[in-house]
């Protein structure tokens, strides 16, 4: 898919949206093609109920590969992920998964504020600027991700 190459982890927000919508909407399965396929693959992956699809596993864990490499060369990158550690360690406290990546929690935080919003909730000034800098982050990673592929 052309949005993986382009931005990672917008591809990676997507499939869990999509997740989410057939979880949601199991009627709608048959709408489209790409709903139709996303629809088998999570009942074969046995992921119906909760989970996430293969697909969203490897792109996640190609993201957190990035994302060693670059804590280990990039200083500036070093920065930005440490500013946003307590933020991120705050939030996987709140959850059933307290081990899970930082770039798996950056997600997770976008893709809950992301919820609020639909649902017309607030969102404080402190959670839109973790926000901004988990979208910071992660544009970083997406955009090193795609020279990355285009170099390959």
């Amino acid at each position: 898919m052309k949005i993986k190459r382009d931005n990672i982890a917008e591809y990676i927000l997507y499939l869990w949206q999509m997740e989410d919508y057939l979880r949601a909407f199991p009627e709608n399965a048959e709408a489209t093609q790409e709903l139709h396929d996303l629809n088998e693959m999570m009942h074969r992956e046995g992921i119906v109920e909760k989970g996430h699809l293969q697909l969203a596993n490897n792109a996640l864990s190609e993201l957190e590969d990035l994302h060693r490499t670059l804590l280990n060369e990039d200083a500036l990158y070093r920065a930005a992920i440490m500013r946003l550690q307590p933020s991120l360690n705050l939030l996987k406290a709140k959850t059933d998964r307290p081990t899970m990546s930082d770039i798996e929690a950056s997600l997770t935080l976008l893709y809950q504020i992301m919820l609020l919003r639909l649902q017309k909730r607030e969102i404080t000034p402190e959670t839109a600027d973790v926000q901004q800098r988990a979208t910071q982050l992660l544009q970083f990673l997406s955009k090193t991700y795609h020279e990355n592929s285009r170099t390959v």
